[in-house]
């Protein structure tokens, strides 16, 4: 088994869970990098890493569902009250069109959990004339293939809104679309982040060529811009992102390395000459071999070590859905 500083690729996997973008917006200086590209909100472009402030563990208990999944910061914005994100990374295949009433729940704990906080240093301070609340900004980000169909504001999502709309919450969580960025989008932010959002959209073999499109300039500029510290974060995400298109393990340690040594045209050119449409033949070719089924068993386990939904192991591994279950059921 390989290593990827100083760890097995199996703890590098088990490590990075089930969505490489939690890792990458649980980082400060990947999450600022986020709101300076994605949400057009000027006054946002000069939140600084040392500005955020993670809680999302005071509300995830109350979301069992999320706990890989969504992230709550609270931003302190110079001279002004603080702002608090809440983004729900949505990566399922399926749209989620319970969003805006998610949204609608967290908006009322995040509030209830400042007015708790403002009558701790003051009495009854959420009772007078001039106590406000402070802005909440919804998120939601999708990587999913399909086109995003839920709707983004809640009241649309009310029955008899035309009647009622007076009485009805308003709000609208801002949508961060994958889909709608291609690769020279992207690749212009010329950042850390638009690494990972360029591996983030690989979903087939044929995907890998998207970096052969990119400006010349990208990858030095990469090479000379990417903290050193941030680089077992990349890791981890280029592994979910490698493991989910049926990369094996030694060849996403090979490119890993290339990060870890700042080889990083290196690491381009051996995903590009990569060729997961040749693995998947010969993996079906070894498929007739005695102990396929054991072989196919133990990569369907290690798929649900990390997360990656049970459609997908079933896609990658050819087991029935009701035997995935199962084996997610006995761990």
């Amino acid at each position: 088994m390989g290593k990827v500083s100083g760890r097995s690729m199996a703890e590098a996997i088990r490590e990075a869970k089930d969505n490489g973008l939690k890792l990458v917006l649980g980082e400060p200086e990947l999450f600022v990098e986020f709101l300076r590209d994605y949400v057009p909100i000027d006054m946002l472009k000069d939140v600084k890493p040392t500005d955020i402030e993670d809680i999302t563990e005071r509300f995830l208990p109350l979301f069992q569902d999320s706990k890989d999944s969504d992230t709550v910061k609270r931003i302190n914005l110079k001279g002004k009250t603080p702002l608090f994100v809440i983004a729900i990374l949505e990566y399922e295949t399926k749209v989620n069109y319970r969003a805006s009433f998610k949204m609608l729940q967290y908006i009322s704990l995040v509030l209830h959990e400042y007015e708790k906080d403002a009558n701790k240093e003051k009495e009854n301070a959420s009772s007078a004339k001039g106590f406000k609340y402070p802005p909440v900004l919804p998120i939601v980000f999708y990587d999913g293939k399909g086109k995003w169909t839920a709707e983004t504001n809640y009241l649309n999502r009310t029955e008899m809104s035309d009647v009622f709309e007076k009485y009805i919450p308003k709000f609208e969580y801002e949508l961060v679309d994958l889909n709608k960025y291609d690769a020279q989008d992207i690749a212009s932010f010329g950042n850390t982040l638009s690494l990972v959002m360029l591996i983030d959209k690989i979903r087939t073999a044929d995907g890998i060529s998207i970096f052969e499109k990119l400006p010349d300039d990208y990858i030095e500029n990469l090479k000379q811009n990417i903290p050193p510290h941030l680089n077992k974060i990349l890791a981890d995400v280029i592994t979910v992102f490698l493991t989910r298109i049926d990369v094996p393990e030694d060849e996403i340690e090979k490119v890993t390395d290339h990060l870890y040594t700042r080889r990083i045209h290196e690491m381009f050119t051996h995903i590009d000459n990569y060729s997961v449409q040749e693995t998947r033949r010969e993996a079906k070719a070894e498929g007739k071999a005695e102990g396929k089924a054991e072989e196919r068993i133990a990569i369907a386990k290690k798929l649900l070590e990390i997360g990656v939904p049970i459609e997908k192991v079933c896609k990658a591994t050819g087991l029935t859905r009701k035997a995935v279950e199962q084996l997610r059921d006995a761990t």
